[in-house]
């Protein structure tokens, strides 16, 4: 079983511009290549998991979320950068396609993504982490274990001036961006190992 590293979409790889309705208003930060680069070069396991409630709403077809994770390959590709899988959630309770229109267990925060990606890829949950501008997301992990980091793209400088006394627990790590968190998270990998070496 391997680490893993799961990953918000929208705000945390990509700019957050609310319902991405169009893959024109798909843009990937500038830093999100580099940071994945990073995860790759040591071993550990990138996962997409992302909502995407605008398929049951019927603001855009399935289609559209296929194509836009197409391109996120291709650009994270010129950066010598991969995602090892993405899962996303189409439902949404109140949708207004029925197809889609469901309470199911994979719409964040509840875990049903990061338990399906950790049985098809063999991931060892408690050694993971969650990386988002949304502390919902973060919760998604805590109960198997996952440490959560918070970034302050997307809505996370809001979620983190107004709403951090509220949080039940706070996140493990508060990162500028995605580049941050990546080597916050190389650094917990390192000094692991170490420890495991001295034990």
């Amino acid at each position: 079983m391997k680490a893993a590293v799961f990953l918000d979409r929208d705000g945390t790889v990509s700019e957050e511009v609310g319902y991405v309705n169009h893959i024109d208003r798909f843009r990937i930060f500038p830093w999100s290549g580099p940071a994945l680069h990073k995860l790759n070069e040591a071993g550990l396991a990138t996962v997409l998991v992302t909502n995407q409630s605008g398929v049951a709403r019927g603001y855009f077809p399935e289609s559209l979320v296929a194509e836009i994770h197409g391109r996120l390959l291709a650009e994270l590709t010129l950066s010598g950068a991969r995602l090892d899988a993405i899962y996303y959630c189409p439902h949404h309770p109140e949708g207004k396609v029925a197809e889609f229109r469901r309470t199911c267990d994979c719409r964040k925060p509840a875990p049903g993504m990061i338990r399906r990606a950790a049985a098809d890829l063999d991931l060892d949950l408690r050694s993971s982490f969650v990386v988002s501008d949304r502390y919902q997301d973060l919760s998604m992990g805590f109960a198997d274990g996952a440490r959560g980091i918070l970034l302050l793209t997307g809505y996370g400088k809001g979620e983190y001036h107004y709403h951090r006394e509220t949080w039940p627990r706070p996140p493990a790590f508060v990162a500028v961006d995605l580049l941050e968190a990546s080597e916050w998270i190389l650094s917990q990998i390192e000094n692991r190992t170490a420890s495991r070496a001295s034990g």
